[in-house]
């Protein structure tokens, strides 16, 4: 593996709790719950009738009523972020475009665009529906339209793998870096899933809260009384460059991207492993990946989603690799929902500022803890605390794991990485049928 090291020199977000990364963090640090009731669409007659959604913005005053029109509002979110972190960064993107890629990343995609055209289908005819449904609609189209907006010619690609989606879309920019196949990369997620059928979809599954009287109350990772996720919309977007190249230009380094770790539990399609084995093999390939130990890691940005099974096997997990070395951990979904495609590139930039600013961001509605779930989740209230490197894990549906390890900006170099993608192999276990 190249010894090419990343650096991150940019980052943007728009979601619950702000329309940017100062508003965002500014709520996650007070606390703040960004969960409401839904107002997207009629959701009276739901089960769920909550969800985290971004207060404040309007794709058309954004970009134009005529351009908002072909613009799911997934890619309008990746753009708004996109836009943020690009100029953050400071980065001359005329200069070099050949050199400078994207990988964009969502769970779901341009849902409500296909909604709407079935229901245009179904109510007026196939002549009628907007020629525009596919190319809105498919998950590819954020990363194409970032290329397009910002003349980026290099590498791009999308990855699609559920909620680990922009935490992968992260680690294969990365490596396309060490690879030499880019100097710079936009990098993240996207996900605007608060339509009717994102929450039916979810809520026939009983994965969701029903907590619709207490929308702030409702996402509560590791308490007794979690019922269910909140589905969440939102996008966040990181700059990383080769990190001569950053320093030639001055560019203002943020953090250091040291480590990535990717596996899949092959297990089951909705449900983690019982033993957190997928996770806890990501954890330490991301750890050997930056050349360090658990005992180095100071904060863990958990998945934590606020579903029963998810809180209790992630807890077993982080044991597993730390063991008394414990290192903060906490949720920031009980503040902004769950994100899904977004979640891993919402909470790389989370992690960062921790990083940054020494700030353990709370994991709120932690009132009464699961006798399972008896780490220090840095309970109700953000604290201070002293970390060097910080993880942030993503855990999806399909049994897709993926954890990200960030040092400081400017750091020494971190002891000998090991070779790209070595995993801690364990013997396979036998899985029971699905259920």
């Amino acid at each position: 593996m190249s010894n090419r090291r990343v650096v991150v020199t940019g980052m943007g977000a728009i979601s619950p709790l702000g329309l940017d990364v100062e508003q965002t963090w500014k709520g996650l640090v007070a606390g703040r719950s960004g969960i409401s009731k839904i107002t997207a669409f009629d959701a009276s007659t739901s089960s769920v009738r909550i969800a985290g959604q971004i207060p404040g913005f309007d794709g058309g005053d954004t970009f134009g009523r005529r351009r908002a029109r072909h613009l799911d509002r997934v890619v309008q979110l990746a753009l708004v972020a996109t836009k943020e972190a690009i100029e953050s960064s400071k980065l001359d993107l005329v200069s070099t475009p050949e050199r400078i890629g994207v990988v964009y990343a969502t769970g779901i995609g341009g849902i409500k665009t296909l909604e709407d055209g079935i229901r245009v289908l179904v109510g007026r005819g196939a002549e009628w529906v907007n020629p525009y449904v596919v190319p809105m609609m498919i998950p590819n189209m954020a990363a194409g339209e970032i290329a397009m907006e910002w003349q980026l010619l290099g590498y791009n690609c999308c990855t699609v793998t559920a909620c680990s989606a922009s935490a992968h879309a992260i680690g294969t920019a990365f490596d396309a870096i060490r690879l030499g196949r880019a100097d710079a990369m936009v990098c993240g997620g996207s996900e605007a899933a608060v339509t009717p059928v994102g929450i039916a979809g979810f809520a026939a599954m009983k994965a969701l809260s029903t907590r619709n009287d207490e929308p702030e109350r409702a996402s509560r990772p590791f308490d007794s009384e979690r019922d269910g996720f909140v589905m969440g919309e939102g996008a966040a977007t990181l700059m990383i460059e080769e990190r001569d190249f950053a320093l030639r230009r001055g560019a203002p380094v943020l953090a250091e991207l040291v480590g990535y770790g990717a596996t899949a539990d092959a297990y089951h399609i909705t449900q983690p492993h019982p033993t957190g084995d997928g996770a806890v093999r990501a954890m330490h390939a991301a750890i050997a990946d930056a050349g360090l130990t658990p005992a180095d890691i100071g904060y863990v940005n958990a998945h934590g989603t606020s579903t029963p099974p998810n809180d209790r096997i992630e807890t077993l997990a982080l044991k597993r690799v730390f063991g008394s070395q414990m290192p903060l951990v906490s949720s920031t979904k009980s503040m902004t929902g769950h994100t899904l495609g977004a979640a891993g590139a919402l909470e790389s930039v989370f992690s960062i500022l921790a990083l940054q600013t020494g700030m353990a961001p709370p994991t709120i509605n932690l009132e009464n803890p699961d006798p399972e779930c008896d780490l220090d989740y840095v309970a109700n209230v953000a604290r201070r605390g002293q970390f060097r490197y910080v993880m942030t894990n993503s855990l999806g549906f399909g049994g897709h794991n993926a954890s990200l390890v960030f040092g400081p900006a400017l750091g020494g170099r971190p002891r000998q990485k090991q070779r790209l993608g070595r995993i801690r192999r364990g013997r396979a276990r036998k899985k029971p049928a699905a259920s």
